[in-house]
């Protein structure tokens, strides 16, 4: 009856619904004037320091990755780790390059290097859109570790990594458990041949080892570099519009307690809410403290962001040895995957999976921060 009642409601109606109470909202909260600089302060920051950040990252990676695939560390990697890769993720080992290069840089560096059809021939189709899960789970893996050792942490981030790793499993093999679901004949289907793939995958030189090692890399340099502009220009959307709206249902006034219409004000809805389940988050990741519960939710939307948090909460006394490495842990395995996944999977081809995707990593997520906060625990044993 509701399911009937529900679907007689024009989707107009719904959309203008939402959009307008999420607005008002806000706007009731923040004040109108202040909630609209709001927005546009915290899109321009992020166009700025994000978004241009991202794609830099794009362009280096993608030439990384073109001349890995020029000279054969594809082909060599697919032989070292497929007995790893297959029984862990259900991909081939030459997946494992998405996982190094992500872990250096960030999340889009799986797609760059997905568009080269030398590597998505590797693959089948349901693995190669899991691609989208699998690679975000390394990102900004270095960074993240990095930091957290310069917080005075050593084991604890460590952790965080194995915890990262085994979420990077249930988000990868959840993702293609749902896929064959939906579309069985993505077991059978090749990725290199979709008819959906990009327009812009890089043509295969033929005539390859007949050119010069100078004429070599270069072309691979540049080409694997054009391909980062296109994904670092793809991104941008999906971060300026879902980084937004988390940002400014995560943080809250300015320092002085009022609303300025700077960047990166909110109204504070999320922890407000995961105060409600402050027994939840204690009990799966260990948190001591209600304010913990801010760095998860800002890692959704960017984990850089949410790695600025933690000096703040180590001034205060908030962090200790479980909690970095619960955050090191989940900053990794979802490294602001709402912000980038859209995009991801609309360069791909798949946008419609998106749904899938996400339900997919936030599980991946949660597995992977449990993990993390148990491990501590097992160690704190010794």
């Amino acid at each position: 009856m509701i399911k009937r009642l529900w679907n007689a409601i024009p989707p107009g109606i719904v959309c203008l619904a939402v959009v307008v109470g999420l607005f008002s909202y806000m706007g009731m909260k923040m004040g109108a004037a202040p909630m609209l600089n709001t927005v546009m302060h915290t899109a321009h920051d992020l166009l700025l320091n994000t978004c241009f950040y991202l794609m830099a990252i794009c362009v280096l990676t993608g030439a990384i990755g073109k001349i890995f695939v020029e000279f054969g560390v594809v082909d060599l990697l697919e032989k070292l780790l497929r007995p790893l890769m297959k029984p862990l993720f259900n991909l081939p080992g030459v997946a494992s390059l998405g996982a190094v290069m992500t872990f250096l840089s960030d999340n889009p560096a799986i797609i760059t290097l997905s568009r080269d059809k030398r590597f998505s021939g590797y693959f089948k189709k349901y693995q190669f859109i899991s691609l989208t899960n699998f690679g975000t789970a390394f990102g900004m893996g270095l960074i993240v570790i990095i930091f957290m050792v310069g917080q005075g942490y050593f084991a604890a981030p460590l952790i965080g990594l194995f915890g990262a790793f085994c979420g990077s499993i249930v988000s990868t093999r959840l993702m293609q458990r749902f896929i064959l679901k939906s579309f069985p004949h993505y077991a059978e289907e090749s990725a290199a041949i979709s008819e959906r793939s990009q327009d812009t995958l890089v043509k295969k030189v033929e005539e390859g080892e007949q050119k010069s090692l100078f004429v070599r890399i270069l072309n691979s340099l540049l080409d694997g570099g054009r391909e980062g502009v296109d994904i670092g220009l793809a991104i941008i959307p999906g971060v300026l519009i879902i980084s937004t709206l988390v940002m400014m249902l995560t943080f809250g006034p300015s320092a002085d307690g009022t609303y300025t219409g700077g960047a990166y004000e909110g109204t504070q809805a999320l922890p407000f809410l995961a105060e409600k389940i402050d027994w939840l988050f204690r009990w799966l990741f260990g948190f001591t403290d209600p304010h913990q519960v801010a760095f998860p939710i800002t890692a959704l939307g960017a984990v850089g962001a949410a790695l600025g948090l933690v000096p703040n909460f180590a001034a205060h006394g908030w962090v200790d040895g479980n909690a970095i490495a619960v955050f090191t842990a989940i900053g990794m395995c979802w490294s602001g995957f709402l912000s980038t996944h859209t995009a991801m999977l609309d360069s791909l081809g798949y946008r419609e999976l998106t749904p899938k995707a996400i339900l997919s990593h936030t599980i991946g997520g949660i597995a992977a921060a449990v993990v993390a906060h148990w491990g501590y625990a097992l160690l704190c044993l010794f």
